[in-house]
């Protein structure tokens, strides 16, 4: 009865580690990793990204026609917000002949007026909170 009484102990330990590092596994994938690195202040952008910032905040014109269009954050780079919120923008790189990789991208209901504009250089691969300094 005693050995019964082990093997059953035992086997109830190895299914609670069991569900324990299943439960830590799904709690993993669930949370996403936010790559939002060191912020950026405004003045230290590029000058096309300082442009694109103050066209942004005018509203255009733009020189691009999928500027201004929904970003879906599916890279899930960014902190979640609810389809619609952000917005991308090409920040322009001298010598490319296409739109590059240099964009921002500004989350808010606004796209005038935004309430928050990152800076990628790598395509959505790492992003740079913008902020304004005095």
């Amino acid at each position: 009865m005693r050995q019964k009484s082990l093997r059953f102990a035992a086997l109830a330990v190895s299914f609670g580690l069991l569900f324990a590092s299943c439960t830590n596994l799904v709690q993993a994938k669930s949370v996403p990793d936010v790559a939002v690195s060191a912020p950026i202040a405004l003045q230290e952008l590029p000058k096309e990204g300082q442009e694109t910032y103050q066209l942004i905040l005018q509203g255009g014109p733009f020189r691009y026609e999928k500027d201004g269009v929904v970003f879906g954050n599916r890279e899930r780079q960014l902190p979640q917000a609810k389809r619609g919120f952000y917005r991308e923008y090409t920040v322009k790189t001298p010598g490319e002949k296409s739109r590059g990789a240099r964009r921002i991208v500004c989350g808010g209901e606004e796209p005038r007026l935004p309430k928050q504009c990152f800076y990628t250089q790598d395509h959505y691969t790492s992003f740079r909170e913008i902020v304004k300094t005095p």
